[in-house]
């Protein structure tokens, strides 16, 4: 219980925050700490930085910005999410408790009431309204960036950088990461770019996390808390289990008494230490796994559901829902299956029964009413969000996913069970980090519904505890900028403020203010070995003469004798050579002043000691310049290859955009020097519409490694095939002048999804275009809304009347079906 001081002083702090005590008293939760500090620190005017688990409540104190900007009127909040999926699920949060009239929508694809004072938009959306000047941004006062931790993602950071540094200096910016190791150093980045950034970093979880590892049918804890939670001993009976690896293990006590007796309330008791051990078997059999079924079984039967099973595999992902159909679970009274069918036929009624048909829908509407889904980015939007609902609403009690869940929408779980701890990177087969458990183990847990949520790790062979125990109490990863300059952000940047100003926002950047901060360090490395290097100076300080000179001819004729004995049988020319080197430095050296001194030995060990440090040192310096005004030396080549291509004019700071280069400013992705310079060339003129969406697919599909060498069988003939190798070889051009100039090279077109788009675009059916394309529905929209994208741009910025009318009908040939399917 508190002091009466303590709460005279909490007392006082609600007196003078009274818009942070009327939002708290309106939630369903008592505000944590943390939140409070953080909605304080709004209500003073100041930005925050907020690094905390997943599941302990950081949008609160967006919800709470946006609460501020509806007590003014005019004053507007934008809140920008990384995912679309994301977007969707707080824009129906925001239009419960504020009304459709006061919230929109924007993510590339939707575009709901642009111009309510609250907005929900991706970050990639926030970012070209910026670059564009639009009218939306008038009364802009707060800015949640949610997930800002992506600013790492290789792909799509930068545009978190992008939106930071450009937004106006009055918006109060709401920063919502994870936890990060690095969370001071990014506030004081923020800090520096913005002013009045506050940093405000919990580590305690709202639902305390249990670790456990199935062994068999036995939840074991993972750690023993008989030694406290400040030692966090692992528990020894899995070390005892690992000695026996191939050995049967039985255990007196099972996990569902012990899991029974701790939801009866009654003192739970530990599996007996003393009892049965692992005993060595003459038949050396191996700890069996439990069969997914009854892994299920067995959380139900311990009140341990609903559960998220991690499978870092689709079709891993599937198999699993199968088996446990096959086993025939079903989680669900009849009431839930009710419940849940009249759920999906309303969520789904819009789609066609044809491709319902082909997207095995009866099958997947059976599996939910068992109370079992898959979860994976192969699945149709329309599917997973489906899936999203069900769950949320505790009707979907086992959801198998691959680790993009741990990433997106508010899903938590009672239990959270992971199968590996490995998964494939696209190359091997790597232990997931410390970063990635804490991502995936941070769904277990229900706050307000659960007091505590649990990890269960399931035994494979060859594990070591201790491994798993260290990603369980690491919870932190560090945030590393991935911005790099990009052609349209430099036409952008050379258009609103010229080349100097330009490179100074640059300068500002993330990735700039780490390379610095490295630089401190290695500078004061340098320092250091500078006063090692003149006390070495003047230990081989010799009267005869200048010794670091006589010790730099001993070294130059050791390293020509050594390498003398490695060549004895080179060319005998090049020897012969050496040899007269070797002979005019022992020359050299002999009539040195100092080769006679006395103590030329003592002042030759402290010169190679100087050496060697020297050699150390001016490596340190050449990675200092390396790490000095990088992205702005990138920016400077970016300008270059702009230039050549006749995209910008001028000299030095004297730098203008040309009509080019004015089109440039509104094409946005990673190929967008090629649509351009393809657009400028009219390389796409004489394609019709189903041919202008494939060529659109080619510039935005990322193929999979294995089909990085698929051949360009099936293309479409004709009209196509003449400025598909226009634009190919406009590529390799292109590419020429970026390598010319040491910047990293664009990738080059991806044709392997052009023949299905191209005969989706032509209205073809729903399962001839996914043979096609060889791909998951969910893969297939993901591609076409991307599509949808370029195809978008290229209707606003084409000079050509034909070739953006023409734009237009691709997108709406491609806009159909399941691809034109909106959740929201």
């Amino acid at each position: 219980m508190s002091s009466p001081a303590e709460r005279y002083a909490s007392a006082q702090t609600a007196a003078q925050h009274p818009q942070t005590r009327q939002f708290a008293a309106a939630q369903r939760f008592a505000l944590d700490p943390f939140q409070l500090d953080a909605c304080q620190a709004l209500e003073r005017g100041r930005s925050v930085l907020v690094a905390a688990p997943t599941g302990a409540g950081k949008t609160i104190v967006g919800e709470f910005a946006i609460h501020l900007a509806m007590q003014t009127a005019g004053d507007k909040a934008f809140y920008t999410t990384p995912m679309k999926a994301l977007s969707n699920q707080k824009f129906r949060e925001l239009v419960d408790v504020y009304g459709a009239d006061e919230v929109g929508l924007l993510t590339g694809d939707t575009n709901i009431n642009g111009n309510a004072r609250i907005v929900v938009m991706t970050t990639e959306v926030l970012r070209n309204m910026l670059y564009a000047g639009s009218d939306s941004l008038r009364g802009l006062r707060y800015v949640v960036m949610d997930e800002v931790h992506y600013l790492a993602d290789r792909f799509r950071g930068p545009v978190w950088e992008e939106v930071i540094l450009h937004l106006p200096q009055e918006v109060r910016l709401i920063s919502l990461s994870a936890t990060v190791s690095n969370a001071e150093e990014f506030g004081d980045w923020l800090d520096t770019v913005r002013g009045d950034t506050d940093v405000i970093v919990s580590e305690i979880r709202p639902v305390p996390l249990e670790q456990h590892v199935l062994v068999r049918d036995d939840l074991l804890p993972l750690f023993d808390d008989r030694a406290g939670v400040a030692t966090a001993q692992v528990n020894q009976e899995l070390f005892r289990i690992r000695s026996f690896t191939g050995s049967r293990y039985e255990s007196n006590r099972s996990a569902q008494e012990y899991r029974s007796d701790r939801h009866a309330g009654r003192q739970a008791k530990r599996p007996p230490r003393g009892g049965k051990r692992p005993v060595r078997s003459a038949n050396m059999r191996r700890i069996e796994r439990m069969d997914r079924p009854d892994v299920v079984r067995l959380l139900e039967r311990s009140n341990l559901l609903p559960a998220i099973f991690f499978i870092f595999s689709r079709v891993g992902c599937d198999a699993a829902v199968q088996q446990v159909r096959r086993a025939g679970i079903r989680l669900t009274t009849q009431e839930e299956r009710t419940e849940i069918r009249e759920i999906v036929n309303e969520r789904t009624r819009s789609l066609q029964d044809e491709d319902l048909d082909v997207l095995g829908f009866w099958e997947w509407r059976d599996d939910l009413e068992r109370g079992v889904a898959s979860h994976h980015a192969g699945l149709l939007p329309a599917f997973k969000e489906v899936v999203e609902e069900l769950f949320q609403r505790k009707l979907v009690k086992a959801v198998f996913a691959t680790e993009t869940l741990a990433l997106g929408i508010n899903m938590p779980a009672r239990t959270v069970v992971l199968e590996k701890m490995e998964k494939f990177n696209g190359e091997a087969r790597v232990a997931i980090t410390s970063g990635e458990y804490t991502q995936l183990t941070g769904r277990a847990g229900r706050r307000g519904i659960d007091v505590e949520g649990h990890a269960v790790v399931q035994w494979t062979e060859g594990m070591d505890p201790q491994a798993v125990a260290a990603l369980a109490s690491r919870r932190t990863y560090p945030l590393n900028s991935s911005f790099r300059p990009t052609y349209n952000m430099a036409v952008n940047l050379i258009d609103r403020f010229g080349r100097s100003r330009a490179r100074e926002i640059l300068e500002s950047s993330f990735a700039q203010f780490q390379a610095d901060r490295a630089v401190v360090g290695l500078a004061r490395k340098v320092k250091d070995a500078e006063e090692s290097l003149a006390g070495y100076q003047k230990a081989m300080q010799c009267e005869h003469g200048d010794f670091l000179e006589y010790a730099a001819i001993r070294r130059e004729l050791s390293d020509l004798e050594k390498k003398n004995r490695r060549d004895a049988a080179g060319p005998r020319a090049a020897r012969e050579k050496r040899m007269r080197q070797i002979q005019a430095l022992r020359t050299r050296m002999q009539r040195h002043a100092c080769h006679g001194c006395p103590d030329r030995e003592a002042h030759a060990r402290w010169a190679e000691r100087y050496f060697s440090l020297k050699r150390e040192t001016d490596r340190i310096r050449r990675q200092i310049e390396t790490r000095t005004g990088t992205v702005a030396r990138t920016f400077d080549r970016v300008i270059d290859v702009l230039r050549v291509v006749d995209y910008v004019e001028g000299d030095g700071d004297d730098l203008s955009l040309t009509d080019a280069g004015r089109t440039m400013k509104r094409i946005y992705g990673e190929r967008d020097l090629l649509v351009a310079e393809a657009l400028r060339q009219g390389l796409w003129r004489s394609l019709d519409a189903p041919s202008l969406a494939a060529m659109a697919s080619c510039l935005v599909y990322e193929p999979r490694r294995d089909e990085q060498n698929a051949g360009e069988r099936g293309l479409p003939r004709g009209a196509f095939r003449i400025a598909y190798d226009a634009t190919v070889r406009l590529w390799a051009e292109l590419d020429d002048i970026e390598h010319d100039y040491s910047l990293p090279r664009t990738e080059p077109l991806a044709p392997g999804l052009a023949a299905a788009m191209h005969s989706w675009a032509r209205g073809g059916s729903l399962d001839r275009v996914l043979i096609d394309a060889d791909m998951a529905a969910g893969d297939f929209v993901r591609w076409a809304k991307q599509t949808i994208d370029l195809l978008d741009q290229l209707s606003i910025v084409a000079d050509d009347g034909d070739l953006a009318s023409t734009a237009r009908r691709a997108l709406d040939g491609v806009r159909r079906g399941i691809v034109a399917y909106a959740g929201v």
